[in-house]
């Protein structure tokens, strides 16, 4: 399959949405969603994951049991339920007054191999909405990943329109450098205006606020590195908003951290929106 059909296939969404506000629920009850044997597995060993002076490697070990069994779950998923929540959660997201409002944001996309709930639908309409005349809602500039190396250097570059991706060694859709004209792409770090939103991927989440990512450590390199430069220009820091299937919420406790593990502020599941931080709790009252 060609690179073009490879766009089409992963990039194509309806550009019409449900106009109904999606429902808001403030404080869903998160649920495990692996089965109760892994449950009672994933309780002891969290309660040693999270007693002071657990040494690095342990936690690391922690982590890679955790995502094996989480990415089982999310292989056993029924794609039906998948579609169906897909689609639900980016109703939400494209119905939040929070995600109307921002002007800049910074927004994965979505991989069908990795099994990342889906963001076609949101990158598009926000891509439409810049490249067209619409006065519907607030133009948005967006800036997407770019992973430049192993060491977990990734960037995040703006983009204007669909064409800009193009699929890296990996088959995953990321930004070319530089534009069609040859000028090089704006990078948020050096950008001039601050991003008020980060829409972000993860393997498991929980309702406190924890992230476990793919062990890559590519995310929590790059929000450390934001924070510390919204903290030095005085910028207001961006909401930190990670999308997730309902077999990826977890129950307190039971994802491993460290120090380097940047939180959420809030959780968009398909049945709804969990803020967790004040800040979000702020935007979504």
């Amino acid at each position: 399959m060609g690179l073009l059909q490879r766009l089409a296939v992963r990039m194509t969404p309806l550009l019409t949405f449900p106009t109904h506000a999606a429902p808001h629920l403030p404080t869903p009850t998160p649920f495990l969603g692996l089965n109760p044997a892994s449950s009672a597995t994933l309780t002891t060993m969290s309660a040693t994951s999270t007693a002071a002076g657990t040494p690095l490697d342990t936690l690391f070990k922690q982590k890679k049991t955790l995502r094996s069994k989480v990415r089982k779950e999310l292989k056993s998923m029924d794609p039906a339920l998948r579609s169906k929540e897909d689609d639900e959660i980016q109703s939400i997201v494209l119905e939040a007054p929070w995600f109307k409002s921002c002007k800049r944001l910074c927004a994965y996309i979505s991989c069908p191999a990795l099994r990342e709930v889906d963001t076609s639908r949101v990158l598009s309409e926000i891509l439409k909405n810049t490249s067209q005349d619409d006065h519907s809602q607030i133009k948005k500039k967006l800036y997407v990943p770019r992973v430049e190396d192993k060491n977990s250097f990734m960037r995040m570059l703006n983009i204007s329109r669909i064409d800009d991706l193009i699929a890296n060694s990996m088959d995953i859709l990321e930004p070319a450098p530089c534009d069609a004209e040859g000028k090089e792409r704006e990078d948020v770090m050096f950008a001039n205006e601050p991003v008020d939103l980060f829409l972000l991927p993860g393997l498991a989440f929980d309702k406190s606020g924890r992230r476990l990512g793919r062990g890559g450590g590519y995310y929590d390199t790059l929000l450390a590195k934001y924070q510390e430069l919204a903290k030095d220009r005085k910028w207001k820091k961006p909401l930190f908003v990670a999308l997730s299937y309902s077999v990826q919420i977890l129950e307190d406790g039971i994802i491993p951290v460290t120090s380097k593990d940047v939180p959420i502020d809030a959780l968009v599941s398909s049945s709804g929106i969990i803020p967790i931080t004040p800040a979000a709790d702020e935007i979504c009252s």
